[in-house]
């Protein structure tokens, strides 16, 4: 799972799907996905407020 922002293009809102995930579920153009939308609350410290910094051991579990 992954952050995208939204954009406008014309009367509706698009977001691009990063190139990492598109290889690693082999999606090509004109296929049909499901996707879940959760909105990101942010406040006026940022997302990330309080969150610990990433170990090694984040890091290597990430890529696994």
């Amino acid at each position: 799972m992954g952050l995208a922002k939204t954009r406008k293009v014309g009367g509706s809102l698009v977001v691009t799907l990063p190139k990492e995930l598109v290889e690693n579920k082999k999606i090509k153009e004109g296929e049909i996905v499901e996707i879940t939308v959760t909105k990101v609350r942010k406040d006026s410290f940022g997302v990330l407020k309080g969150m610990k910094r990433f170990t090694v051991e984040d890091e290597l579990a990430a890529h696994e």
